[in-house]
């Protein structure tokens, strides 16, 4: 059977799968002032960290509308799966369901199946290369509807950022109560449950919240042999190189993936960010 995969723009993907015709990558849309973009393959994201760090407005995101899921959509493939940034912090899940309406009251029936990735960035790259992994291990698109959905309850998502200003200023870190001491230099190191945002711990300087990140990850992943470790990074190449040696010092994973973040995520990790998925 011939399948689609979409991932709303905050997914990244690895560079050999942006052109291959069974992904496809819908942007949302950023705004920092009166400068707007889409996510999407023009992004330039040292232009627009130079525009974040120059701007008193904290910058915004707008989720594709359901017109354009619905365009996704509308493809020869029988399996379609669209992948969105969790629906506590964007509203591309809802736009993705109801696009999946409208296609059905336009086109017709077709299997669709939509998943909320409760992550974000690289939580949403993982369900997308699983999905791939089973779609060409020839399962039933039943089969997998139900294993992606039990296979995204049983990631982790972790992240240190040098600026928590982005999620502060929108409203994204409801769950967080302790109060950052910038000042003292105290980073946080943040998970989710349910797709929320939790700090998890904290540590004084970057370096050591890093390690506590990459002690988390280890100890909490599960069946870490037969699993992909996917880190992200805003502009951190050293970063993540730097967690994925000490996570692989402890626990093997399958591969181990590292990505740059594209706009949204990096609209929210702002520049020095690093993000790990297990």
């Amino acid at each position: 059977m011939s399948y689609k995969i979409i991932v709303d723009s905050c997914g990244e993907l690895p560079e050999e799968l942006l052109h291959d015709g069974r992904f496809e990558r819908i942007p949302l849309s950023l705004e920092v002032g009166d400068y707007q973009i889409l996510d999407d393959e023009g992004f330039d994201q040292a232009e627009f960290l130079r525009r974040v760090a120059d701007s008193p407005q904290c910058p915004k995101s707008a989720c594709p509308s359901p017109e354009r899921f619905m365009e996704a959509y509308h493809t020869p493939a029988e399996h379609v799966y669209a992948v969105t940034l969790s629906s506590r912090l964007s509203g591309s899940f809802n736009s993705a369901k109801l696009g999946r309406q409208l296609y059905h009251e336009k086109y017709g029936n077709k299997q669709i199946h939509i998943i909320d990735s409760e992550s974000a960035s690289g939580g949403e790259t993982q369900l997308a290369l699983k999905l791939r992994d089973m779609e060409e291990a020839g399962l039933p698109f039943e089969e997998i509807a139900e294993q992606i959905d039990r296979y995204r309850d049983t990631l982790h998502t972790y992240f240190v950022l040098d600026n928590l200003e982005t999620l502060r200023k929108n409203g994204r870190l409801s769950r967080v109560k302790a109060v950052m001491a910038s000042a003292l230099n105290i980073k946080p190191v943040m998970g989710s449950i349910g797709g929320e945002i939790i700090q998890k711990s904290r540590a004084v300087g970057i370096k050591k919240a890093l390690e506590k990140m990459a002690e988390y990850a280890a100890a909490e992943a599960p069946d870490s042999e037969r699993r992909r470790l996917i880190i992200t990074h805003c502009n951190a190449r050293a970063r993540a190189e730097q967690v994925k040696r000490r996570i692989l010092e402890k626990i093997p994973f399958r591969e181990c993936i590292i990505l740059d973040t594209r706009g949204v995520s990096s609209m929210y990790a702002n520049d020095g960010g690093v993000i790990v998925t297990t």
